[in-house]
């Protein structure tokens, strides 16, 4: 059955190739946006390729979250909202508090408070939620069992300690998939964002006949990802490094882990989410259930592009990083069918791919570790 659909946040990187896709299936599309220059650069209209994609495809409101006004003009006559709209970065949330509350818990709220007090034909919403609210993933304790643990401490990582520990065990842990249930003790403040708006839109829908569903994205990558954007995208920020022929300083000592999900797979389980009944009022989570060292992502990405740059295991860190997260991906595949289908050494090779048909972008990932460095984050 064909529907409208109103993506928020749909000229980013997930929502243009969700747009498109959604598209390609019949249904009608309409995109709230505010082309943040972080993302989209400083001319979105003209030179930005995400909002390109989309431009003449869609039905686009240039307009934020953050403004009831914006919000009731888009959701007019739409049946599914997909909220994807947030700012998006586990350091830069650390210090720019206000601006990810405001972005991403408020504006969650102003779009359910509207749902909840005026009169619509919305009948489901998908919550982009997140791995990082889990913080660090679950582990398995000879002496205790499944534990998990909390944040690892400033002294413990100066000292160049940067496995988790959990009180009382004294044998290495092990890591194990995170599942659904595993709990929620976030470690960043965009982390705390997320949560919230998956605890509001799951707990409110239903109270207003509305279908819920929330997606816990793991890292997601591919081709139209922003290569300018210094703050968010591991892939990315060292991709333009790379080209810039510039050193790569890989953080802690480059074992911590992340489960990489190409950005095609991601798009087929949010259809999932829209298309299908079993998804209401589930939250699920959206990865590859591989977990891949950063050191691996490093030795990928030079292979990939033939080429040689310094790089530098630097014992750095970033308070808030978390070290180990990887999806259990168990409930997804058996309620709605999702297996991913691209592998990480496929899926860079089709990113690196990309990257190599883009204009060098310039390099602003120090600007971005120096702010961090000025509020006491990065060590």
């Amino acid at each position: 059955m064909k529907k409208n659909i109103l993506i928020t946040g749909g000229a980013g990187f997930i929502g243009s190739n969700l747009a498109l896709k959604l598209i390609e299936k019949g249904h009608t599309i309409t995109v709230l946006d505010n082309l943040s220059k972080q993302i989209h650069g400083d001319d979105p209209e003209n030179t930005s390729p995400l909002y390109g994609s989309i431009a003449d495809k869609v039905n686009f409101i240039e307009g934020d979250v953050t403004s009831a006004a914006d919000l009731k003009k888009a959701i007019e006559n739409q049946d599914v909202i997909v909220h994807l709209a947030a700012e998006t970065g586990t350091g830069q949330s650390m210090y720019q508090i206000a601006r990810y509350t405001d972005v991403n818990i408020g504006g969650t709220a102003r779009l359910l408070d509207l749902l909840a007090n005026s009169k619509h034909q919305v009948k489901k919403i998908v919550i982009a939620s997140s791995r990082s609210i889990y913080g660090e993933g679950k582990y398995f304790s000879e002496e205790l069992g499944y534990v998990y643990p909390g944040h690892r401490t400033d002294e413990l990582m100066r000292s160049g300690d940067f496995e988790v520990k959990y009180p009382g065990c004294k044998k290495p842990l092990k890591l194990v998939a995170t599942d659904e249930e595993s709990k929620i003790h976030p470690s960043s403040v965009y982390g705390i964002t997320k949560q919230n708006q998956e605890q509001m839109v799951m707990t409110v829908c239903p109270t207003i006949g509305i279908a819920p569903v929330a997606f816990r994205y793991q890292n997601v990558y591919g081709p139209g990802q922003s290569l300018s954007n210094p703050y968010t995208g591991i892939l990315s920020i060292f991709s333009t490094l790379i080209k810039n022929g510039k050193e790569i300083n890989v953080f802690e000592d480059g074992k911590e882990t992340r489960d990489f999900v190409f950005i095609d797979d991601v798009v087929d389980a949010t259809i999932l989410g829209i298309e299908k009944e079993e998804a209401n009022n589930q939250v699920f989570n959206v990865g590859t259930g591989v977990a891949t060292e950063v050191n691996t992502v490093v030795s990928e990405l030079l292979a990939n592009y033939n080429m040689e740059v310094p790089v530098k295991i630097s014992g750095n860190y970033r308070l808030g990083d978390i070290r180990h997260n990887f999806a259990d991906l168990t409930k997804i595949s058996s309620t709605l069918g999702f297996d991913p289908k691209i592998s990480f050494e496929d899926g860079i090779k089709r990113f690196a791919n990309w990257v190599n048909t883009q204009a060098i972008q310039r390099d602003k990932y120090q600007q971005s570790i120096d702010e961090m460095k000025q509020k006491g984050l990065f060590k």
